[in-house]
This record gives C-alpha cells, sequence and structure tokens, in this order.
C-alpha cells in the first residue's frame, strides 16, 4: 500500500483551502474516510464514482479499499493534489475536470456498472440525488440502473428528508423519490467538527441501493404527483392534485380520502395512485 503524506500536509503544500463558493468543506480524519468507504461493502476492483473529490480524503481511503476510482473535480486549484495520488496508486484513479451536472455519468463510466462514494458538495448534492434516483438516461423506466449503491454524504436535514416515513415534517417528495424503488438507509452520523471549515449544521451519509421497481407505474407519473401534492403540502390533496388530470379522482378509487394531507400518505399510496393513472395515459 502506498505510504501517503498527511492530507494536512498536501493542502498546505498546494496552497488549498476550501471554496465556500463550491461548496467545499474539507474531511482530514483517515479512519472516518476509511469508515465511509467501507459502507457499501468490499470495493475492491470495482467502479466507484466519486463527485468533487477536493484534495481527495474520500479518494484516499477508496483507492486504499482497492476501488477503480473516477473523480469529477471542477476545482482546478485540486489537481495537483489528486495528479499525486495518481502516481501513488497507479491505474486506480482517473481524475475528470468538469462539472458533473453536466456530464453523462453512465457514458463516463463506460456503461458498466459502477457505486458512487461522494462528500457531495452542498450545493449541487440534492440535484445530483435526485438524478441519479431518476435512474438511467434517456429512458424513465429503466431499471435497476447502472449505479449498484450511493452511499452519499449531505447536511444531516437532508439525510433524515431522504430516510423519512409518512407523518413527520421530514416527510416529502425526496423520501417518495429515495424509497419507492430504492432502499434507503442512515448510515452514519458525522459531526461538524470533523470537517475543516466546520459548517454551520450537522451532516449525515445515506446508503441507497436499487430495489425492484413496481410494475405498471411510470416514474414520470409518479414524480409529477410528488411535485403537486408535495409543493402545496399543507393544502389537502383534493386541491393539491387539481392540477394533475383524474388524480383527485383517482383517490376515490384506491380508498385514499381526498381531504388528507401529502405528508399523511404512504409511499405505497403514491405508487397505487400513480400505477392508476399511468395506465389511464
Amino acid at each position: 500500500m502506498a505510504e501517503l503524506p498527511p492530507l494536512r500536509e498536501v493542502i498546505a503544500r498546494h496552497g488549498l483551502s476550501a471554496s465556500k463558493a463550491l461548496g467545499q468543506n474539507f474531511l482530514f480524519d483517515e479512519h472516518l474516510l476509511d469508515r465511509i468507504a467501507a459502507v457499501p461493502g468490499d470495493l475492491s476492483g470495482k467502479q466507484v464514482l466519486e463527485v468533487g473529490p477536493g484534495p481527495g480524503g474520500l479518494t484516499r481511503a477508496l483507492l486504499r479499499a482497492g476501488a477503480r476510482v473516477t473523480a469529477i473535480e471542477m476545482d482546478r486549484r485540486c489537481l495537483p493534489a489528486l495528479a499525486e495520488l495518481g502516481d501513488a496508486f497507479p491505474g486506480q484513479l482517473r481524475v475528470i475536470e468538469g462539472d458533473a451536472l453536466r456530464l453523462d455519468h453512465a457514458e463516463l463510466m463506460g456503461g458498466e456498472p459502477f457505486a458512487v462514494l461522494s462528500n457531495l458538495p452542498y450545493n449541487v448534492g440534492t440535484a445530483l440525488f435526485v438524478r441519479w434516483l431518476a435512474g438511467n438516461k434517456g429512458n424513465e423506466n429503466a431499471w435497476p440502473p447502472l449505479w449498484t449503491s450511493l452511499t452519499l454524504m449531505f447536511q444531516q436535514e437532508v439525510a433524515q428528508r431522504i430516510v423519512a416515513e409518512p407523518g413527520g415534517s421530514a416527510y416529502g417528495r425526496l423520501a417518495v423519490l429515495a424509497q419507492w424503488r430504492s432502499r434507503a438507509k442512515l448510515a452514519m452520523k458525522v459531526h461538524r467538527s470533523a470537517f475543516t471549515p466546520p459548517p454551520k449544521v450537522m451532516s449525515a451519509i445515506v446508503h441507497v441501493e436499487p430495489g425492484t421497481m413496481p410494475e405498471g407505474v411510470s416514474a414520470r407519473m409518479l414524480e409529477r404527483l410528488t411535485e403537486a401534492a408535495f409543493g402545496q403540502r399543507r393544502k389537502m390533496l383534493r386541491q393539491s392534485l387539481k392540477g394533475v388530470p383524474g388524480a383527485v379522482d383517482a383517490l376515490e378509487v384506491i380508498g385514499v380520502d381526498p381531504q388528507r394531507r401529502a405528508e399523511t400518505v404512504t409511499v405505497d399510496e403514491f405508487v397505487t395512485l400513480a400505477r392508476v393513472l399511468s395506465a389511464e395515459r
């Protein structure tokens, strides 16, 4: 295994500092980084996509675990530090300079299965997550996706929204999209003091694995329903779903009281509603 200088030393040598504009917060605790890399299980020889590696803290842990890492980084200040990592682990690291939101990840990974592990930049984390949940590009119902798991760092509040159950204020569109054909769990919490600079909020690691997609359900219809229902979450369903043709009538067909609010509707009930409306299209 390659002997690497401490990450703080690398950052100091390259004159790096976390960019607030890019949502960066650096992790230095090697033990913690190894724990994060271990969440999805054995990575030896497997393809891993990492977004926003920064100076390469989590990247080191992934490489130590034997992963073949493709890292997307848009901060060119970090590229020399990442290049040193590539030299230390020959053939294991490929660095792509660019914006992860603009790149085709499946194409980038050669159309082969890959795990995603990332300390996501706070300013793009949710957008990337929703995109991965949408599945394979070009086909809304192509499932399972090419990614085998998502192991992602979020602000704790966002993480709680992803794994939330019906009935609470955290439950919303993100929970339904994450749970209707995937299994999402909170893998670990990460204290703000673990970062440099410390963010104002606590963080958490969410681990998601694709599950079985319910038959007869349009992913686009489900997205449309959840957007309408939770866009006006304090209103009754008979009001919030008025803009989705046939939705209010379909509620009665499946036995859901239209006077309920979106936060009380289970993932299975949303799926059943989407199935009825998908069949009517």
